[in-house]
């Protein structure tokens, strides 16, 4: 089954790119960028994962690059960091909810777009995760942080999964609808937060080695 992407999913893609934006917006602040710097890495972290879908789909010029409306989110999201940040940083979560708020919408959008692609359930998957995670992994890599998406402490690939799957699930079956699709952002959303509150993480890439002893070699010798 095709799935149209409708309104309904620009405006969750839109959704998704403010979300993000923002995100890479207070990055930027937190590292002391200039504005031109902040603007530069909001729209790096929003448009970055859809660019990279539309790519892989063949879907001719990134939507970024035809429709004038994607590139509004990026600078709102700039001009709200330059006036709010201020009162608002001593919130220590906030990138953190934005970004996770972000993926959630991300992941549904990615595979969406790949089902109406012609792309198969699995295919659609990965590439709705790989939307999802992309555009965090260069907001870090620029800013000169440890991408997300590699902390062995954290889940940041797995909640995106979960939601692309749930996602190609709904459109193959025909259950996807407004509804159905804000409850997949919601439980994805969900996901991120619990995991991240409560140290969920998957095992490392050794069996048998610990976060303990790959801490204390990260951390090397002490005096």
């Amino acid at each position: 089954m095709t799935f149209s992407f409708s309104a309904v999913l620009v405006w969750l893609d839109l959704s998704g790119v403010f979300f993000f934006a923002v995100s890479g917006s207070l990055l930027a602040a937190r590292k002391q960028f200039d504005v031109v710097g902040s603007l530069l890495l909001a729209a790096m972290v929003g448009l970055g994962g859809g660019i990279m879908r539309d790519i892989i789909i063949n879907a001719g010029p990134p939507a970024a690059f035809t429709d004038p409306a994607y590139l509004v989110p990026p600078l709102l999201a700039a001009v709200l960091v330059f006036f709010l940040f201020s009162s608002v940083q001593r919130f220590t979560s906030l990138l953190f909810l934005f970004d996770a708020g972000g993926l959630a919408l991300f992941c549904i959008t990615g595979s969406l777009k790949a089902l109406a692609a012609g792309m198969n359930a699995a295919a659609a998957i990965l590439l709705g995760a790989g939307t999802a995670v992309g555009g965090g992994l260069l907001r870090d890599i620029t800013a000169n942080e440890i991408p997300q998406l590699f902390d062995p402490k954290d889940l940041y690939a797995v909640p995106a999964f979960a939601g692309a799957a749930v996602t190609v699930v709904l459109s193959v079956t025909g259950s996807f609808n407004a509804v159905t699709g804000g409850a997949v952002a919601a439980a994805v959303f969900a996901f991120r937060v619990t995991s991240r509150r409560r140290h969920w993480h998957v095992p490392l890439a050794v069996r048998g080695w610990h976060r303990r002893s790959a801490d204390a070699a990260e951390s090397g010798p002490q005096d």
